[in-house]
């Protein structure tokens, strides 16, 4: 069984507007100078709060760069019990492509 499901950002939009929870695990510089609209940051630093805090059963769709690193990240928040995990292929560098106006400036 899949641990975590590849999507593109328009699969990924559809969810984020179907309740689907969005983070975002680029380092802290680069989410501030632009991240999708509504994307948590996530790190290290605040990763455990994040699934302690997170209701498993939602849908979590992990952001990268390019859509490589997430999805060790999405198997591994699936690992920690959330049912369903998605990796975003092509990353910020496609959502921002597909949609410039869905992108929010500074640190959130």
């Amino acid at each position: 069984m899949e641990t975590y499901q590849c999507i593109d950002v328009h699969q990924a939009q559809q969810r984020l507007a179907q309740g689907a929870v969005m983070v975002d695990i680029r380092d802290a510089q680069s989410f501030a100078l632009g991240h999708a609209n509504g994307a948590l940051h996530l790190s290290n630093n605040n990763l455990n709060d994040f699934i302690s805090s997170t209701d498993t059963s939602l849908p979590v769709l992990v952001m990268c760069y390019h859509g490589n690193s997430s999805k060790s990240a999405a198997d591994y928040l699936h690992a920690q019990g959330f049912t369903t995990a998605y990796s975003i292929d092509g990353g910020f560098d496609a959502w921002r492509a597909a949609f410039p106006q869905q992108v929010t400036s500074g640190a959130e």
